[in-house]
């Protein structure tokens, strides 16, 4: 088995538990890796592999997602449970997409994998819990419309990927786990920081990768930045932001004091 082949089978795998099993299976194994390989997915096959539900829809047409009532945390954990599914999903292609890159590059993104899909099983035993499977609720596609967007090029995968969207769950993290701790749910507050520890230290790989990349072209990180979130159109970030876990993903004294400007933070 090749790390970067076998990253693409796993991708193609729609049962959520099957891929889960999958990745868990290749960051274990530790297989070999073809670094230069220019892989190329089945013809007439859908990226990524995923189950027929939950049925994508806009996301002005996702389910509210109160936690106040079962139904609501319901919800909630289920949209986590999607942003984690598309998280490992994302990590997969990293790995079988870009050629040519460091093998420590697609043995950061196969362990990251490995993680987010513990992380997705954590969430789906909550949802079991509330009577709930992944595939209840509608759900939208906008994390995996944006790997299309960036499918070109590496360095702006880095660019928008970890240190856009998933900086997001960082400060987002905690505003939810104060949700579910408030409607009395210890063990879904309690998965919710599990994730946030481990998404810090993807979001910092992507922040490594991201500025390799950059360095390794001859690039201005920050003009970078900028032209890449112009060109996909990523969502600007707005606050509150969770400063001291972006600090700790290895953002820069620059550009913390660039998201503190103007706003008020408690996590700072």
């Amino acid at each position: 088995m090749e790390l970067r082949r076998a990253a693409l089978d796993a991708l193609l795998v729609t049962d959520p538990p099957a891929k889960c099993a999958a990745v868990q299976a290749i960051a274990a194994a530790e297989p070999p890796i073809d670094c230069a390989a220019q892989l190329a997915a089945p013809a007439g096959v859908a990226l990524p592999g995923r189950p027929a539900r939950p049925r994508l829809v806009a996301p002005s047409q996702v389910a509210e997602r109160g936690a106040g009532t079962k139904s609501g945390r319901a919800a909630l954990l289920h949209a986590l449970a999607h942003i984690e599914f598309n998280a490992i999903n994302l990590a997969l292609d990293a790995v079988w997409r870009f050629a040519g890159l460091p093998a420590d590059f697609y043995r950061d993104w196969i362990n990251v994998a490995g993680e987010e899909a513990r992380h997705f099983a954590l969430l789906a035993e909550r949802l079991a819990a509330l009577g709930s499977r992944y595939g209840d609720f509608d759900a939208h596609d906008g994390l995996w419309e944006m790997a299309d967007k960036t499918r070109e090029s590496a360095l702006v995968r880095m660019a928008i990927v970890p240190r856009v969207l998933e900086a997001r769950g960082l400060d987002a993290a905690p505003l939810v786990r104060a949700k579910l701790a408030r409607a009395g749910d210890d063990q879904s507050a309690a998965v919710l920081d599990v994730i946030l520890r481990d998404e810090i230290g993807h979001v910092a790989i992507g922040n490594r990768w991201f500025r390799f990349l950059c360095a390794a072209a001859g690039r201005d990180p920050a003009a970078v930045d900028a032209a890449a979130r112009s060109t996909c159109g990523a969502p600007a970030p707005r606050p509150p932001f969770n400063l001291v876990a972006r600090r700790a993903a290895a953002f820069d004294a620059e550009e913390l004091a660039a998201l503190a400007a103007g706003q008020s933070s408690a996590y700072r």
